[in-house]
């Protein structure tokens, strides 16, 4: 038995110097294949980054192709995607002809929804964002305003073109108006939270150095209220590019909603679509630039 243990202890010596070997060889090999760029079977590359950004979405915009492709197929009035392609190359040829006042390019008319998205937009901006400082700021007008808001909020910005066409007697100050009443309350809304979240301390060292309410606004709330009022104005100006094209469809005029209604009214299906994706490209291409507006100036706090 003892002759047996023995054996077995010289056994376990000489495998661990073996086994000790074999894993040094591991580790150096590993090593060596992670100093070539190889670990596991997966190679590293320069590209991964950016196969991971543009590969996915490249593959959404194929399988909506697929989709309409098969929807086409199966639905004759459907245009196919390549017949759309033909119809948008032709249509973008030349964006800004103008044959009179109901047949204008498609450029123009894009122009025209921008100019009142801006109108009603930047009013609503000056009324909205002021309005949230108060709100946030004294409890008695919050206490005004909350019902007011809470109430109107959910109502649905065409339900205000009527009274627009009511006041104004024309469709392209209601339609700015439909604008101006729906982007507001985003505004409102965010301003008065980041107004109401600035640390109670800061307020305390403005009461105590006696600083004026200007003081006040410019040099504590303004600062930290600024990424919250931007979030308010970017969830505005998504909402005004979407009443516009609404409003546009009932008034009619120049527009690229009234433009989607006359060519559904002509049965143009190829360029129903064709402002699909414009209406799209331009909505996404307003919120991208508020995006780096609001980083540009979050940035600029954090760095000052």
């Amino acid at each position: 038995m003892s002759a047996i243990l023995q054996n077995g202890a010289l056994l376990e010596k000489a495998v661990e110097p073996a086994v000790a070997i074999s894993t040094d060889e591991k580790v150096t090999r590993t090593e060596r294949l992670a100093a070539r760029g190889i670990v596991f079977g997966h190679r590293k590359s320069r590209f991964g980054p950016w196969v991971l950004k543009f590969l996915p979405p490249l593959l959404g915009l194929a399988m909506l192709v697929l989709v309409w492709q098969i929807i086409a197929a199966k639905n004759s009035n459907f245009p196919t995607p390549l017949v759309t392609w033909d119809a948008a190359l032709k249509l973008f040829a030349d964006p800004f002809y103008s044959n009179g006042p109901n047949d204008q390019g498609i450029g123009w008319n894009i122009l025209a929804s921008l100019k009142r998205v801006a109108v009603g937009f930047g009013l609503a901006a000056v009324v909205g964002i002021p309005l949230g400082f108060m709100i946030g700021r004294f409890k008695f007008v919050a206490g005004m305003f909350n019902p007011i808001v809470s109430l109107l909020k959910p109502v649905s910005p065409l339900a205000w073109l009527p009274i627009g066409l009511l006041v104004f007697k024309a469709a392209d100050p209601a339609a700015i108006w439909s604008i101006f009443i729906c982007s507001i309350w985003p505004m409102i809304i965010n301003t008065a939270v980041g107004v109401q979240r600035v640390p109670q301390d800061y307020m305390n060292v403005a009461r105590v150095l006696n600083l004026s309410e200007w003081k006040i606004i410019t040099k504590i709330l303004l600062p930290s209220v600024l990424p919250y009022m931007l979030t308010g104005v970017r969830l505005a100006i998504g909402t005004a590019w979407l009443v516009i094209v609404a409003a546009e469809m009932l008034t009619g005029g120049v527009g690229i909603g009234f433009w989607v209604w006359d060519e559904w009214n002509n049965l143009n299906v190829p360029h129903i679509i064709i402002a699909i994706v414009v209406i799209g490209v331009v909505g996404l291409a307003l919120e991208q630039a508020l995006v780096f507006l609001a980083k540009s100036f979050t940035y600029e706090e954090v760095g000052s």
